[in-house]
């Protein structure tokens, strides 16, 4: 019997926070290939996250 692994609540923060970083850098793009630069962005906003966060006790 295969094992099966629940892990909806995972995507679902991450499509959450996809759609607030989206949100958040569209709305300060000052152009529309900024607005486009802004949603390239909201995808790896977890990597912005954690490059901050390592900075900010720095490791």
């Amino acid at each position: 019997m295969a094992k099966h692994i629940h892990e909806g609540s995972t995507g679902a923060i991450y499509g959450l926070g996809f759609i607030g970083a989206a949100i958040y850098f569209i709305s300060h793009a000052a152009g529309f290939w900024a607005g486009v630069l802004g949603f390239l962005k909201a995808i790896v906003w977890p990597a912005f996250l954690v490059y901050h966060a390592l900075k900010s006790v720095g490791a």
